[in-house]
């Protein structure tokens, strides 16, 4: 077992009841499975990748996060909201400057945890699920779109699901723990 389960941080004895509840705790579950996947590892384990020619690891993971997070500002906010890792020359920066250097690992980790924060700002400043976007959107090929609250919010569980799968066999690798 990766933690016991009466002590598991993701089980919380709030009842979902309603649509918004339950999409707020399943990305708050998210969030958490994929910050126990990464504890207690060096820059070295958190940088390592998964089988060539793959550059994903659990710190590629972290910072790519981070950039699904800012998504949030971006798109549903409006705000002005660069890019923390990905250009146009490289796309996949989030996991290319994924390298074993501690001061790259505690970024990531800090600016992944601010862009949670900031999410979780706006979300708790926006009540009604169907809120449109600010009309920016980078979910598509072309800029702009017309999305509600409750897509992206179930977009961006779905795309933690997705990644802590992918968390759950980069740390089997690295020292054989799986689970929850």
């Amino acid at each position: 077992m990766w933690v016991d389960p009466d002590d598991d941080p993701r089980e919380t004895d709030v009842e979902t009841v309603d649509e918004r509840s339950i999409l707020l705790d399943n990305l708050r579950h998210y969030r958490l499975t994929l910050e126990m996947k990464c504890a207690g590892l060096d820059a070295e384990q958190m940088a390592r990748r998964s089988i060539p020619p793959s550059t994903m690891s659990l710190l590629g993971l972290v910072r790519h996060m981070a950039e699904e997070e800012r998504h949030f500002r971006r798109v549903m906010a409006g705000e002005d909201a660069p890019k923390l890792y990905r250009t146009d020359e490289d796309r996949d920066g989030d996991f290319n400057g994924a390298i074993a250097d501690p001061a790259v690992v505690e970024d990531a980790r800090r600016q992944w945890r601010a862009e949670v924060e900031l999410t979780d700002q706006y979300l708790a400043g926006v009540t009604e699920l169907g809120t449109r976007n600010a009309g920016f959107s980078d979910l598509g090929p072309e800029p702009g779109g017309d999305e509600q609250l409750r897509d992206v919010l179930v977009a961006q569980i779905a795309e933690y699901a997705r990644h802590c799968g992918h968390a759950d066999l980069l740390r089997e690798r690295i020292d054989g723990r799986v689970g929850q």
